[in-house]
Order: C-alpha cells, then sequence, then structure tokens
C-alpha cells in the first residue's frame, strides 16, 4: 500500500480545529487561546524546518552532518531540561548536567541499537540514526527534566528533614536517600505508563507512522518494541545519573545541604 500523500488544503482543514478549539477557550475565560495559537505555529514551522533539514540530510548521508544535527537536538534538549525546573541550579550547572545525562545514554544506547541490532550499513544512515535518537532524546528529557525538578523543589521542601539528618551524622546519600527515590520515582511513571498502554490504549508513534507508510504491522510492531526498550533505558539511566550529579552539586564537601546553589526560575 502506498502512502497517500496529504494537501494543504488537508492540513489546512485540521489547523481549523486547533482555531474552534482557540475560540472556545477563549469564551471560557481561561486565557491560554494565544499560548495555543502560538504554540501551533511554532509547531508548523519547526516541523516544516526539520522536513527541508531531513531531506538534505538524507540526500548527503554524511557521517558528521548526522552528528551536528544530533548535537543541535541535545543542546535545544538540554534547554528544555532547565526550562521545565521550578527551581533550578544556579550558573550553567543545571544545563551542564541535563546535557551529560541526556547525551551518555541517548547516544550510546543509539549507536548501540543501529550496530548491533538493527545492523543498518552504514550505521549512521540518517533514515535510521536522526529518528531514532530523536524519540530516544525526548522522551530521555522528559524523564530527567521531571526528576531533577523533583529533586531541587523536594530539596528545599525537605530542607529540616534532610538537615537533622545530617546533624545526626548521616551522610550526604543517606540524608537524601528519600529524596532522590521519588525524584526517581517522578520520573519513570510516565515511561512505565507508556509500556503499560502501549498497543491497548493507545499506538505508539513510531508504529503508526510504519503502517500508515505501508510496513507490515508485524515489522512495525518490532521496531516499536525496540524503541520501547530504548526509551525505557535511557529515561532510567539518564535520571539516576542527572539525580546523582545533583545531589552531588546540592552538597558540598563538609556534607552540608547548599540550597544557596538553586534559584528560582524567571
Amino acid at each position: 500500500m502506498n502512502l497517500i500523500e496529504l494537501t494543504a488544503l488537508d492540513l489546512g482543514l485540521a489547523a481549523l480545529l486547533v482555531v474552534i478549539l482557540g475560540g472556545l477557550v477563549a469564551l471560557s475565560g481561561l486565557g491560554l487561546t494565544r499560548s495555543l495559537y502560538v504554540s501551533s505555529l511554532r509547531m508548523v514551522l519547526q516541523l516544516l524546518l526539520i522536513g527541508v533539514v531531513l531531506e538534505a540530510l538524507f540526500r548527503l548521508n554524511n557521517p558528521w552532518l548526522v552528528l551536528l544535527m544530533g548535537l543541535v537536538m541535545l543542546a535545544v534538549a538540554g534547554w528544555e531540561v532547565v526550562a521545565r525546573q521550578k527551581r533550578r541550579l544556579r550558573g550553567g550547572w543545571g544545563y551542564g548536567i541535563g546535557l551529560v545525562a541526556m547525551a551518555l545514554p541517548a547516544f550510546s544506547l543509539t549507536v548501540f541499537s543501529l550496530v548491533l541490532l538493527i545492523g543498518v550499513q552504514p550505521w549512521y544512515t540518517p533514515q535510521y540514526a536522526i529518528p531514532l535518537l530523536g524519540m530516544v532524546l525526548g522522551n530521555t528529557m522528559t524523564g530527567i527534566g521531571l526528576g531533577f525538578n523533583r529533586l531541587t523543589m523536594g530539596a528545599a521542601a525537605s530542607r529540616r528533614e534532610i538537615e537533622a539528618q545530617l546533624l545526626l551524622g548521616y551522610d550526604m546519600r543517606q540524608a537524601s536517600r528519600k529524596l532522590r527515590q521519588e525524584s526517581l520515582h517522578t520520573a519513570m511513571v510516565p515511561t512505565i505508563n507508556m509500556l503499560t498502554v502501549a498497543g491497548i490504549v493507545s499506538l505508539p508513534g513510531m508504529m503508526t507512522g510504519q503502517i500508515l507508510a505501508g510496513t507490515s504491522p508485524i515489522e512495525a510492531v518490532k521496531y516499536q518494541i525496540l524503541l520501547m526498550f530504548l526509551i525505557t533505558s535511557a529515561t532510567g539511566f539518564g535520571t539516576m545519573l542527572a539525580i546523582e550529579l545533583g545531589t552531588r552539586r546540592l552538597f558540598d564537601e563538609r556534607q552540608r545541604l547548599r540550597l544557596d546553589r538553586l534559584q528560582d526560575a524567571k
């Protein structure tokens, strides 16, 4: 089955639904209409831009350009992690920790899947590398953002409890154990929920796209299972790393809780 191409009219009619929704939101007085329209317009422009860029990358098939694209995606994801934090580490620590925590699992697991699991030749083929990295990186970003925000907010909220344990002789890891567990739980719950409902309540994006493109449903399912495992692993590993690095920054070498290293988001 060949993919049915969408026309500008088709997309315009779909956009009309958002326009109608915005009107109803305006009537309700929620004040979200502007954000809805701006976000929708931004989405269209971003997707059109990435479509043009991917066309060029697919045609050139250059590993350095694929790497550059991956680094750009990582840089933007790093800013998103920081933007989602209500209380963030001062300076560039929040951004740096987010970058490291996302880059290590996302890039390593993507390369692992391309080389050893999928076995595409060459392994950096952009049709495989960029979509896989994008989906893994995007979900890892969400998990790290949630977990890191819970860590920084929880540190301030649990200040008395943590400092009391430090006075009793606990080290920083013991005193922050409950907070770190809660942060990891917050980060992993959405991913676990996604695994639970996949194929029953919802058809995941990659699988849906492949089926619409004419791929056998069984093959689409195989790729989706692979992707789900990659996303879960990268999110878990990345969040644990972010929480570990963030915890070390929240305490100094004398095992003191340093909330002065946090600042409220502007």
